[in-house]
């Protein structure tokens, strides 16, 4: 498993675990890391992730709802839930990730966190945002790049 997705995951359940408790603190995340034992990059992506959600949580929610036309946010499962809400970060914040790879790698951790329709779920309420996005689905968004390119491999 690659480290983003161990990321990526570790964000979901800590998101899961926070939706439940209502409202993080630093114990929250002490007491998350000593049960999940991730460190280094794949703890710093996961709060970044979980920072992101955390910060654009209205707009990540308004998106889930308007897409998920027949449900309301809180009938969503907890774990379909902050699933879609890591996703919809990755694929309208986050310009260094694809937003396929973003949509791609939520169907895979809602089959295995999951019900056995989450799968089909969430790509479903991903593959009707995908079309308000202003980016190519497959490429990370054009960067302007202040520097040349190093020379070295």
């Amino acid at each position: 498993m690659s480290k983003r997705r161990e990321g990526r995951e570790a964000a979901v359940q800590f998101l899961f675990s926070n939706d439940l408790n209502l409202g993080a603190d630093e114990s929250d995340w002490r007491a998350f890391w000593t049960l999940h034992t991730a460190n280094g990059f794949v703890r710093n992506f996961c709060m970044q992730l979980v920072d992101g959600v955390d910060r654009n949580r209205e707009a990540i929610d308004d998106r889930i709802r308007t897409a998920a036309e027949n449900y309301a946010l809180d009938r969503l499962s907890t774990v379909d839930r902050n699933i879609l809400r890591v996703a919809v970060y990755e694929m309208f914040h986050c310009t260094d990730v694809p937003p396929i790879v973003a949509i791609n790698e939520a169907i895979e951790i809602a089959k295995r966190f999951g019900s056995e329709e989450s799968g089909r779920f969430v790509n479903g309420i991903l593959d009707r945002l995908k079309g308000d996005l202003d980016r190519p689905l497959r490429n990370p968004a054009p960067t302007t790049v202040a520097h040349p390119p190093s020379s070295e491999a």
